[in-house]
């Protein structure tokens, strides 16, 4: 019987293989309308107020994408080859293709009295709700689809990088002019860029209060866009490319290698996993503890406390620092809650990390291979990251305790710990604020200053220069003054290729900040200087700390801040690369000079 089977399937094969191609071409160009076109519609619907109309065609449009996709699933599986393997391939798509069948469509078409009553309660209550669920599973398929196909572009890493904020940001900005992203169903073409750039490149700076400007829509962008900025929509894509078979090819691993700057083409694939995986599960541990944190402040109902403590995750993770209250975390009856503020900062921390050392420090895999053989250490990179951004915190808390002491005085040890560990964390790429930044005294916001330009860990969510590359300079600095040859970290020779990409991107950071400060200064005429200073360091810092000037900048003004927002967060040597073009050759070499120097 196998046999005939598959003589019958043989023959199937023959006379379907001439059309294959066209018919794949047809569907996949069918596909980008339809989802296009759906994706517009559910805009219209989701962004400008509702009207009986607007439903009417959303839930037609959603009932005609259903019947598309599933025709598109049946006649794909007819014309694989191996029907059963594609089947086996794409179990999500087909998954839910089946939950539409047997709940939707059989009862219709049988009219069976046992789904009656489950059709009738889809139908009233739960159509259109089942219809966009199964729709965003169509699009993370397709997404995975898509993310395969990167190499295709033939990009370098660092262009990619660039263009996917740069399309992330052009979304989002068009997204939070629509009418119901806002209270007063307008927003303006410059704040929204604003915004947008902010969320995309976590960074916290804003022109309008967050919590009184936005609707529950408009913050659930402003969280979504955290969430792929953060992480990077390009991690997004690959991660559920991942599931895709084509994701093994040599010239795709080849890519996330590069990209996630990983030392073998065996780990791109699980590290890129491990990312989202630990990324995920990092919010939503701290949604559970948030949830639980908030003593009593007080929301609506259950649900606004829930996506409070969602977005606050979000943000805190992918040190964002925006907030859904108008003061930040200044705000009265929030301020004082020390239990939240704690877990704030370790999700700060988390996620400022670095996914790469996180894994190296605590996925099952390494704390197995440590286990079993101890004298295998964390990798150097961890380590220094390690260690400089506990030293960077230490002092941070510290030097705010000395010069801040006064402020707190009368209020118990605990809480002037948590409230000066809490400031420091959050500096030096976080955004959130328990204190009121513009009441704080030069001295302080000079060392903010520092904290903010040396960063989180090297691939986090943070920005900065980065802990490793503040640490690679001092130690050069410090070898060249001895004199001695080598620069080394836990008997380990950095190479000087290092050396240079260090001394590059800070002194690319150290120029635009300069070159930015420079021009606020024209267009802001009015603002101390130092204030400006200070949203400079934070906007390239992508820190989202402000002494309250953000609001009031002129449209030029925040033309810079975005600037520096952008190539704050793709980093100033990612975007060299992606402009520049690599040379060639370099096996050449003209004869050496002294050059006095210092």
């Amino acid at each position: 019987m196998p046999s005939r089977l598959f003589k019958i399937r043989e023959k199937i094969n023959l006379r379907i293989f001439s059309s294959k191609n066209f018919v794949a071409q047809v569907f996949h160009v069918l596909s980008f309308f339809v989802l296009s076109f759906v994706i517009g519609v559910a805009i219209y619907y989701y962004g400008f107020p509702k009207t009986n109309g607007s439903l009417h065609l959303t839930e037609r449009t959603m009932v005609f994408s259903l019947i598309f996709f599933s025709l598109r699933y049946i006649i794909y599986v007819f014309y694989d080859f191996h029907p059963l393997e594609f089947i086996k391939q794409n179990k999500i798509e087909g998954g839910t293709l089946l939950f539409f069948l047997i709940y939707i469509i059989f009862p219709v078409l049988f009219n069976k009295l046992i789904f009656k009553d489950l059709f009738n309660d889809l139908i009233n209550n739960h159509s259109l709700l089942l219809l966009q669920f199964y729709f965003i599973v169509i699009i993370i398929v397709e997404l995975g689809k898509s993310g395969s196909k990167i190499t295709a572009l033939n990009l370098k890493p660092a262009t990619l990088l660039v263009l996917s904020f740069v399309i992330l940001i052009g979304v989002g900005t068009g997204l939070l002019m629509l009418p119901e992203m806002t209270i007063h169903h307008h927003f303006n073409f410059i704040n929204s860029l604003f915004t947008a750039t902010s969320a995309s490149c976590v960074t916290g700076l804003i022109v309008v209060d967050t919590a009184t400007f936005f609707t529950l829509k408009g913050k659930l962008i402003i969280m979504i866009l955290i969430q792929l900025g953060g992480i990077n929509i390009i991690s997004f894509a690959t991660f559920f490319a991942t599931f895709s078979k084509s994701s093994g090819s040599i010239k795709y691993q080849s890519l996330m290698k590069e990209f996630l700057s990983t030392e073998r083409l065996s780990d791109s694939k699980n590290i890129l996993r491990s990312i989202v995986e630990f990324s995920l599960l990092m919010e939503a541990i701290g949604t559970l503890l948030l949830y639980f944190s908030w003593g009593n402040v007080h929301f609506a109902n259950w649900r606004v406390q829930f996506f409070n403590s969602v977005f606050h995750a979000v943000s805190a993770f992918n040190n964002a620092g925006f907030s859904t209250f108008s003061h930040n975390l200044a705000e009265n009856g929030v301020r004082n809650l020390y239990g939240l503020q704690i877990v704030i900062i370790f999700l700060i921390f988390f996620g400022g990390f670095g996914f790469v050392a996180m894994q190296d420090v605590f996925s099952i895999k390494s704390i197995r291979r440590r286990i079993k053989t101890p004298w295998r250490k964390l990798n150097t990179g961890t380590k220094i990251t390690l260690y400089m951004s506990l030293f960077l915190i230490a002092i941070g808390a510290f030097v705010f305790y000395i010069i801040q002491k006064d402020s707190m005085a009368g209020e118990p040890w605990y809480q002037v710990a948590v409230t000066s560990v809490f400031q420091s964390v959050t500096t030096r790429t976080a955004g959130f604020n328990t204190v009121n930044i513009g009441k704080l005294g030069t001295p302080v916001l000079m060392f903010f200053i520092f904290l903010m330009f040396v960063g989180a860990g090297p691939g986090s969510t943070g920005g900065g220069i980065k802990v490793t590359t503040f640490a690679v300079i001092i130690k050069s600095a410090v070898a060249t003054i001895k004199g001695e040859k080598n620069i080394v970290f836990f008997k380990r020779t950095i190479p000087f290729n290092t050396v240079n990409k260090a001394y590059s991107i800070a002194l690319f950071s150290i120029s635009m900040i300069f070159i930015s400060t420079f021009f606020l200064a024209i267009t802001e005429p009015g603002v101390d200087l130092l204030k400006l200073l200070f949203e400079e360091f934070s906007a390239f810092g992508t820190v989202g700390l402000s002494t309250g000037i953000t609001a009031s900048l002129t449209a030029a003004g925040k033309a810079i801040i975005i600037t520096s927002m952008f190539v704050g967060r793709i980093g100033t040597l990612t975007l060299a690369m992606a402009l520049s073009t690599r040379v060639i050759s370099t096996k050449y070499r003209y004869a050496e000079t002294s050059v006095m120097v210092g």
